[in-house]
């Protein structure tokens, strides 16, 4: 009828109205009841499973506090005497068990964290559970929470849950042989370190791989006191709400619009709300490293432990996220392996988490095979194997597994750094910046020019990768995994960049270990940051690969905020225009330098917006400098005979 009435005149309306009435009389004594029509949606629907190959339980733990915590637990069916694999997690427990709608066990583990040939092949029972305050477990969430301490008042933290979830485990599980094993990766890294906080006795070895260890040194929020402005959505979604249902928002496509619009972080930050999430008031107060980050940096924990349960450290070399925790922890347990044969150490070619999936390549780097699976084959499983399954053989794993970029070569090493099995040394030789922009070992000669120079504009900071930056992320269009292996070449043009390149290697040349800054270096301003990159320059043409001619590969590279210099505790401003000494560890590498290429050292002031901007003016709290803070310096790099700026490589020699 309103149809052929769109034009509502008074017959129209007329006829509508006496229409109605007529339908609406014959519907009233027509229809049946409400309550004629039964709920088609039963009570609870019982899935039939008889054709599945698993068992999926879904589980609420007890802990000490009365807390309860979500766990799924899938056992394979017919299991007996099985090992338990655990993973503790504020990424939804769920989630990473329900991967596809499958009857089969290894459909469902194809996501996060599992490693498919591992637990299928093993198997194992696979257990993951929702940290407290996080999806389905009640509680309160604390972004990695501290141990109980003067951090943390209360009885609980992550070392008791995981206690309290295996000792359940292994009393409620029948099917088990009663021994866990406990992984993950990043923050699902870091639970399997706190696990070895007094753990429980049937916990037998723990896999934590690319572990967030130190969040102001060298992992998730700052790199030597320089803030990683790009986490900042991270924050947000992680914390305003228990399901991260509640997402960060943008107004630009270009994320260096994004910050460059704001200012400051700070700014940032009270333009999103996000002065309502607990850790973003805590980051706001500790700008520097007091005892707050102190106290609960992992390596410094476990350094003060027992070592009960064996380790095995996986570390990715390219890791754009927690480059800084793996390696952190292995030196700070190391020492009490007096045998050698509890803490284990694997170094591979990925970025972060590319362990649990394909390794054979990384960004435009070809490996000449699947270097993930040859991890979890080869290393993995017969490590955990020996620990988990009754009666397994010892695995043939070497206490450090460490790939060897350039020549793409698996080594097996006794310790780290060690540089080769046997019949080498590592010699720290310095690789001086020197005139002209070059780079060699010879230390400079007296009469050379004293400095390079630049200038550092604070309105045009230097792009950590090629334009438009993109969010944090993984898939899609997103790029954000590999721009640790970006060609360099676009900041080596740049004016305020200075890049000192080394003769062409006759020889190859190895470094094994974390290389280390010695910046001598001024700034017309009272605050600077210092960027410092070792690069592969590739030949000019590659036969095998001809878009890698020319290539410039970041092999090692970090920042230092300048106002840090003397003290890390207790930022201080910079004398204007005098030589200063900085000097600071580089992230482990384990590299070839192959004849025909070439070395080159990447000095710069700004690395936008991975890390937000030094305003080049001294502030108590940069977090809050204001748009007149930030002013142009002229920075000056030295490479006088008196005043010599060098990178101490940590070379591999033949004895």
């Amino acid at each position: 009828m309103t149809m052929f009435c769109r034009v509502r005149t008074l017959g129209c309306l007329t006829v509508f109205l006496a229409s109605s009435l007529f339908l609406g009389s014959s519907v009233a004594q027509t229809a049946p009841s409400t309550d004629s029509l039964p709920n088609e949606t039963p009570a609870k629907l019982e899935p039939v499973t008889e054709s599945f190959d698993y068992i999926k339980r879904d589980v609420m733990i007890p802990m000490r506090d009365g807390v309860k915590l979500h766990t799924v637990i899938v056992i394979p069916k017919g299991a007996k005497n099985a090992p338990v694999l655990l993973t503790r997690t504020p990424y939804n427990a769920s989630a990473q068990l329900s991967h596809a709608q499958s009857s089969h066990l290894g459909p469902i583990l194809n996501g996060y964290d599992n490693a498919v040939e591992v637990i299928v092949g093993g198997g194992y029972i696979r257990v993951v559970q929702d940290v407290r305050g996080k999806y389905g477990s009640e509680g309160d969430y604390v972004m990695t929470r501290p141990l109980h301490g003067p951090l943390n008042p209360t009885a609980v933290d992550h070392g008791t849950d995981t206690y309290d979830t295996i000792d359940w485990l292994v009393k409620n599980l029948p099917e088990s042989n009663g021994k866990v094993g406990i992984l993950g990766i990043s923050y699902d890294g870091f639970l399997p370190l706190m696990a070895l906080v007094n753990p429980h006795p049937a916990l037998k070895v723990s896999v934590p791989m690319n572990p967030m260890v130190d969040g102001w040194m060298g992992d998730d929020w700052f790199h030597n006191g320089a803030f990683r402005e790009q986490n900042i959505p991270y924050i947000y979604e992680q914390e305003a709400t228990r399901d991260n249902s509640v997402q960060w928002w943008t107004d630009h496509f270009d994320d260096y619009d994004v910050y460059m619009e704001a200012g400051s972080a700070g700014e940032l930050g009270r333009r999103h709300g996000l002065e309502q999430v607990g850790f973003w008031r805590k980051l706001l107060e500790h700008p520097s490293y007091d005892a707050w980050w102190q106290q609960q940096a992992m390596d410094k924990i476990l350094a003060a432990q027992p070592l009960k349960v064996p380790v095995m450290l996986v570390d990715s070399l390219w890791d754009q996220e927690d480059i800084y925790g793996a390696t952190a922890v292995y030196k700070a347990i190391k020492p009490k392996d007096t045998n050698n044969d509890r803490v284990f150490l694997v170094m591979g070619p990925w970025h972060h988490g590319q362990e649990i999936g394909d390794g054979s390549t990384l960004g435009a780097l070809k490996f000449n095979s699947d270097t993930g699976l040859y991890f979890r084959e080869n290393i993995l499983r017969p490590f955990l194997d020996q620990y988990l399954k009754d009666g397994a053989p010892k695995a043939d794993v070497a206490p450090v597994t460490a790939f060897e970029t350039g020549t793409n070569t698996w080594r097996r090493l006794p310790s780290w750094p060690a540089g080769c099995a046997s019949g080498c040394a590592i010699r720290p030789t310095r690789l001086y910046l020197e005139a002209g922009l070059k780079a060699g070992f010879e230390a400079p000669k007296s009469g050379d020019a004293a400095f390079e120079e630049y200038v550092s504009d604070p309105a045009k900071p230097v792009p950590y990768r090629a334009r438009p930056s993109q969010p944090v992320g993984y898939g899609g269009r997103f790029t954000w995994p590999q721009w640790l292996v970006d060609d360099q070449r676009e900041a080596s043009g740049r004016p305020d960049v200075l890049a000192f390149t080394s003769d062409v290697l006759k020889e190859p040349l190895k470094i094994s270990g974390q290389p280390v800054v010695n910046l001598v270096a001024s700034t017309s301003g009272t605050d600077s940051d210092w960027v410092v990159k070792v690069i592969d320059v590739y030949p000019d043409e590659v036969a095998t690969q001809e878009e890698m001619g020319g290539y410039q590969l970041m092999v090692s590279a970090d920042i230092f905020r300048g106002r840090y210099r003397e003290s890390l505790e207790t930022a201080k401003a910079i004398a204007p225009d005098k030589p200063l000494v900085y000097k600071w560890t580089l992230p482990t590498a384990n590299h070839v330098f192959l004849p025909g290429h070439r070395i080159m050292v990447q000095v710069q002031s700004s690395w936008f917006p991975l890390y937000d901007r030094n305003p080049q003016t001294f502030v108590p709290n940069i977090f809050w400098a204001k748009p007149g803070d930030y002013k142009k310096a002229t920075q000056r790099v030295f490479h006088s005979s008196d005043q010599a700026s060098f990178i101490e490589l940590p070379m591999v020699e033949t004895r």
